[in-house]
C-alpha cells in the first residue's frame, strides 16, 4: 500500500528531488505526473502556486521540494539522510540553502542566455560557484565522496538534479564540466551510480531538448 502520493513532472528538477528522497528511504509512493503548460485545474487547488512538486500523506498537503524532504526525513527516518551531529546537521542546511538561493538561480541565468556576452557573463559567475563547491563544500567531506562524507544527505539530493541537467548548460553556453573540479566530477560519479539516481535519470539529449527554447 502506498503511503505517499507525489505530484511530479519529468523536467522538473526540484521534483526530482523529493522522488530521489522516497526511493533512498524506500518508501512506497504513488506518481502522478502534472504537465507543467497545462495544469488541471484540481491541482491548482492541491498546489495553491501550481508548482511541483507536492506530496500529500494522510491529510497533509507539503510543497517546496527543502520542506518534503526535511518532512519525509522526520517521518521515514531509515535511512537517514542527515548526519547525526548537530554541526554537520546544520552544514548540511547552510549548503542546501546555498544550492537554492545561489547556483539554481544562475543555473536558469546561464539556460537563458543564449548571446555570446551573456553566457560570458553569467558563466563566469557560475564558475565561481563550482569553484566555491569544490573548495569549501566538498573539499570538507574528508574520504568522500559526499557533501558531508561517506554517505549522501539531502544536500546531496538537493544538488544533484541541476548536474543532471548540466549536458543542456553545457550545450547552450559551453560551460563544461571539466578536470578542473576534481571533486565535484567524484561526486557527480557516485551519485551517477546510486540506485536512486539511475531508476529515474534521463539522458542529456532529453534536456537539451527540453530546454531548447528556454526563455
Amino acid at each position: 500500500m502506498t503511503e505517499i502520493e507525489i505530484f511530479s513532472a519529468s523536467t522538473c528538477p526540484f521534483a526530482q528531488r523529493s522522488r530521489l528522497v522516497l526511493i533512498e528511504k524506500d518508501v512506497p509512493f504513488s506518481l502522478t505526473e502534472i504537465d507543467l503548460e497545462n495544469k488541471p485545474d484540481w491541482f491548482l487547488k492541491i498546489s495553491p502556486q501550481g508548482r511541483v512538486p507536492v506530496i500529500r500523506h494522510a491529510k497533509a498537503v507539503i510543497w517546496e521540494s527543502a520542506v518534503i524532504n526535511e518532512y519525509l526525513e522526520e517521518v521515514f527516518a531509515d535511512p537517514p539522510l542527515m548526519p547525526q551531529v548537530l554541526e554537520d546537521r546544520a552544514r548540511a542546511r547552510i549548503w542546501v540553502t546555498y544550492a537554492n538561493d545561489t547556483l539554481v538561480p544562475l543555473f536558469y541565468k546561464l539556460m537563458a542566455a543564449r548571446d555570446e556576452a551573456s553566457q560570458e557573463k553569467v558563466g563566469a559567475k557560475m564558475a565561481l560557484v563550482l569553484e566555491f563547491i569544490e573548495k569549501e563544500g566538498l573539499a570538507q567531506a574528508g574520504d568522500g565522496p559526499y557533501f558531508l562524507g561517506r554517505g549522501p544527505t539531502l544536500t546531496d539530493f538537493t544538488f544533484y538534479p541541476f548536474f543532471e541537467r548540466w549536458p543542456a548548460i553545457a550545450h547552450y553556453s559551453g560551460l563544461e564540466l571539466s578536470d578542473t573540479y576534481p571533486r565535484l566530477e567524484k561526486w557527480l560519479a557516485a551519485m551517477q551510480g546510486r540506485a536512486s539516481v539511475q531508476a529515474i535519470a534521463n539522458p542529456g539529449d532529453f534536456y537539451i531538448r527540453h530546454y531548447e527554447s528556454y526563455d
